[in-house]
């Protein structure tokens, strides 16, 4: 037992989901500055040039895999070509998710069904792939990248909000099913961080407004970094006792 926490993750494998920019990009860079080598789950494997070379420069390895959240053919590939590139997988970042607003009385079924393939589907059958690999080891780390709207409402996010809401729960069930194992499962909900996504909504300056105020303990917009300073730590060693638990990078909005 070592005295003190260890934050590295030197030796270890992780893959992140859509990690072609925004928060799946800190992300994957975040990882590989910790010691990680990177495989990156891209719904066009072509698009990460720069994320690879930013994980490069860091002395790590950085493999672009092709991978729809939407196809379950292309997650369970993905997954085996992690496993046959790196020849393991340690770490799991299911950071896939989209959000195509709507007042509740508007939502299409296709705007539903699209949700619920990318943000729920797509989630379990990613971990899923990886918790066989992972059983296999005898050990891995799953972090599911929810939202502070899992938690309360945003008006116009219905479907949103109920998918993040379930990616908690899910959580919860994976991390008691695949303990034995020694596979810890954890959740990571933010408040609106500036990323390339969040951009147009956060330009509005009443919108803007209205979101800092609502952070009540901070009143600050997050950054990347704020998010994955807690995704390395779930994925260290420092947090092996930590599983099924959601930690919220909020600011303080679900304090209120």
């Amino acid at each position: 037992m070592n005295e003190f926490p260890d934050f590295s993750l030197h030796g270890k494998v992780a893959l992140v989901t859509a990690s072609g920019r925004g928060l799946g990009r800190a992300i994957a860079i975040a990882l590989a500055h910790a010691g990680a080598d990177i495989a990156l789950g891209l719904r066009d494997r072509e698009s990460a040039s720069d994320v690879v070379a930013a994980i490069t420069a860091l002395g790590r390895r950085a493999v672009p895999l092709q991978m729809n959240m939407a196809s379950l053919s292309e997650i369970r590939a993905a997954v085996a070509d992690v496993e046959s590139a790196f020849g393991r997988l340690d770490i799991l970042v299911n950071n896939a998710g989209i959000a195509p607003g709507a007042p509740a009385e508007s939502v299409t079924e296709e705007n539903f069904d699209a949700t619920l393939a990318v943000n729920l589907k797509g989630t379990f059958f990613a971990s899923q792939a990886a918790a066989t690999v992972m059983i296999r080891q005898g050990s891995g780390c799953i972090i599911n990248i929810g939202s502070q709207a899992g938690l309360v409402a945003l008006p116009g996010e219905s479907i949103y909000c109920m998918t993040k809401a379930a990616i908690g729960h899910l959580t919860k069930c994976l991390a008691v099913e695949w303990g034995a194992f020694d596979i810890t499962v954890n959740c990571v909900a933010p408040t609106f961080i500036e990323t390339p996504g969040t951009g147009p909504a956060l330009s509005d300056p009443a919108f803007r407004a209205d979101v800092v105020e609502r952070i009540a303990a901070l009143h600050r917009i997050g950054q990347p970094s704020d998010v994955t300073g807690a995704v390395v730590f779930l994925a260290s060693s420092a947090a092996s006792l930590i599983t099924g638990t959601t930690i919220t990078v909020d600011g303080g909005w679900t304090a209120r």
